[in-house]
């Protein structure tokens, strides 16, 4: 059976749902700041706050000089979270594999759905137009065999939907910025391509073509980049309930570079990603730490903790810290993220093992945080920041 995933992009999600809440705001130009604070940023802007000369990650001190007609609203997380809750229960009518992304995003497993929807692209307008009709909110669909390319679609293409032919994706991704493909992004990558002059997809296809040379310009990249560049992707739609990762994240009160502040945030955090494994008596094979900057760059690093005491797991996050803040720019967030979790197997050591006080002491404090909360005890680098 041929593959048909679906991926939704209600684009501008923040300004739509401010525009759904108050209807004066329509016609206004509206942007949507991460703080206040003169160092704040925006996060997302209408058409009209575009027009008068804002634009995303710029300070929201220059803003106010540039446009005084613009309104600034601050972040409304509570708000964007139930949208995109109740998109998620709108698009769930269609597939029983839907997996929500960031705030606006969704993809759909529609394979073998033709008998139900006619055509793939006769079902893409009935999702759209109930996304409308209940939710008022509008966007792109981008409809391919797999997640990669139905992702890029729904950012290139202004498209109300868009189809890719099985078999037709190198053709759709050759004349795109070679920026399109995710592991571009990646750091060592991204040097090369701009050393090499590698300003559209059909340019690193005809790299990738020659395996030899691909692998001597790319390394660990060269099959990864292959695979996307001639548009294949094999990772599956995964709903949230089968997704196996912890999340915790911080998005701090002011942006800052303060790396004490910073180092105390993620140490938090690792220690609170170290207690859900606890409960769960699980460890994780992957723990990534991203970091988000207030220019909308994002970057992180990975790596891995054979145990779930928070000694352990806070030596890796700041480790991943201080590899994937890279940049002097203001950092808006931290997120820690554990995935590929697997039962933990205890094995009794013969010799005295200096990690037994660690995992005693860490459930000692479980117990006490079950009972009381996990706020009740907590380190004094973190008390610090919170004060």
């Amino acid at each position: 059976m041929e593959r048909s995933v679906f991926h939704i992009r209600l684009q501008n999600f923040e300004i739509q749902a401010e525009r759904i809440l108050d209807a004066s705001l329509r016609t206004r130009p509206i942007a949507v700041i991460s703080s206040h604070h003169q160092n704040g940023t925006i996060i997302a802007l209408s058409t009209e706050a575009k027009a008068e000369g804002l634009c995303q990650g710029m300070k929201v001190s220059l803003a106010r000089k540039i446009s005084h007609s613009a309104l600034l609203m601050p972040y409304n997380s509570t708000l964007y979270a139930r949208m995109h809750h109740y998109v998620t229960r709108i698009v769930t009518n269609y597939s029983p594999l839907v997996e929500p992304t960031v705030l606006g995003q969704y993809y759909l497993d529609m394979s073998g759905m033709e008998a139900i929807h006619h055509s793939k692209t006769q079902a893409g307008y009935h999702i759209s137009n109930d996304i409308h009709g209940k939710a008022g909110l509008d966007g792109q669909i981008g409809i391919s065999a797999n997640k990669l390319v139905s992702h890029i679609a729904t950012t290139v293409t202004p498209e109300k939907i868009h189809k890719i032919n099985t078999g037709d994706e190198p053709k759709f991704l050759a004349p795109l910025t070679a920026e399109v493909l995710p592991t571009v992004q990646e750091q060592s990558v991204q040097r090369l391509v701009r050393f090499l002059h590698l300003k559209e997809v059909q340019h690193i296809q005809t790299i990738v073509a020659n395996e030899a040379a691909s692998l001597v310009l790319f390394r660990k990249y060269h099959v990864k980049l292959a695979m996307e560049a001639w548009g294949k992707d094999t990772s599956m739609v995964t709903p949230p309930a089968q997704k196996d990762h912890i999340v915790e994240q911080t998005i701090l009160k002011q942006d800052s570079n303060d790396e004490v502040l910073l180092r105390a945030v993620t140490k938090h955090l690792a220690e609170q990603i170290a207690f859900r494994l606890r409960y769960k008596q699980q460890v994780a094979r992957s723990i990534t730490v991203a970091v988000h900057y207030t220019d909308g760059y994002k970057f992180n690093k990975t790596g891995s903790a054979a145990q779930n005491d928070n000694y352990t797991v806070s030596a890796l996050c700041l480790d991943l810290l201080q590899r994937a803040n890279r940049r002097r720019n203001r950092i808006r967030a931290v997120v820690v993220d554990a995935t590929d979790t697997k039962p933990i197997a205890n094995q009794l050591m013969l010799f005295r093992d200096t990690g037994v006080k660690d995992q005693s002491l860490a459930s000692a404090v479980d117990t006490v945080r079950t009972k009381y909360g996990f706020g009740i005890i907590q380190s004094a680098s973190h008390l610090n920041i919170v004060r």
